[in-house]
């Protein structure tokens, strides 16, 4: 009898189990460098007429080291549309770790969990930072530019975490982290839970009278092994947003074809 109900038991959590992943769809959202030539009230008519409620806002859109009486006035006018600000950047970073304070103050009384950043790799810049973190519980990401960026490659971002608090992580530009020659769904695991934000980028890598040329290209049509990617963010059930982002300045004059492409394409194929 209690072997049948240990492998009841086990049967309905596979079952359970299952059903979560068979369930799960990963959360869209909008970096709004997408939109750097919008002022902040064009941006949140975009986004509403694209349906995207979770916002990753840029200094143009919102300022962490300005007004925080203007910075919940522009919060009210999210929450107003069913939208919010789930995290800022890429923020800029101080050596001053009073300075550094300001961007957790922000966070704090904008109900963010996460600040996106891409400070100089320097010991004591980050013992602060990881101060503010263990005193405020807000996590930290590390944005990833090109390869030879401060931190363009997933041993150079290791070079932090390894000796941090787990709430220092990973924000991974998977276009840049192409370009640089490595596939986001090998890296999103290799980062054992420490990917916090995902830029949701595609790169198409090319190399032209012998020098590599790397263009911003739309969602799904680059380089970026985003089957694997997709799989594995359902398997891990990961609750974070993918923040549809472009570096392509075409795309950033008019990004309603670039947005609603990155929408289709994820509800697509993360299936």
């Amino acid at each position: 009898m209690k072997a049948k109900l240990l492998l009841a038991l086990a049967l309905t959590s596979f079952l359970l189990t299952s059903t979560q992943a068979a369930d799960y769809a990963p959360k869209v959202g909008l970096q709004t460098w997408t939109c750097r030539n919008m002022t902040f009230e064009e941006m949140v008519a975009f986004a509403e007429k694209q349906g995207l409620k979770h916002i990753q806002a840029i200094g143009k859109h919102i300022d962490p080291m300005g007004s925080l009486d203007e910075a919940k006035k522009r919060k009210a006018v999210l929450e107003a549309k069913g939208m919010s600000f789930y995290t800022f950047g890429v923020a800029g970073t101080s050596s001053d770790k009073e300075v550094n304070r300001k961007l957790f103050v922000f966070a704090k009384a904008m109900g963010i969990k996460v600040i996106i950043v891409e400070p100089k790799n320097e010991k004591a810049l980050w013992d602060g930072l990881e101060e503010l973190v263990k005193e405020y519980d807000i996590k930290l990401a590390i944005h990833n530019h090109g390869k030879d960026s401060v931190y363009g490659t997933p041993e150079k971002v290791w070079s932090v975490l390894k000796d941090r608090d787990a709430r220092i992580g990973v924000c991974m530009d998977v276009g840049h982290l192409t370009g640089a020659g490595f596939d986001a769904g090998k890296e999103f695991v290799a980062y054992k839970g420490r990917v916090h934000d995902i830029h949701l980028k595609d790169k198409k890598v090319d190399t032209i009278d012998g020098k590599q040329v790397i263009t911003d290209v739309m969602v799904g049509t680059g380089a970026a092994n985003y089957k694997g990617l997709l799989a594995e963010l359902k398997k891990a059930k990961w609750p974070g947003v993918l923040a549809i982002e472009t570096d392509n300045g075409t795309f950033a004059k008019e990004p309603s074809e670039f947005v609603a492409g990155a929408i289709k394409f994820v509800k697509d194929n993360a299936k």
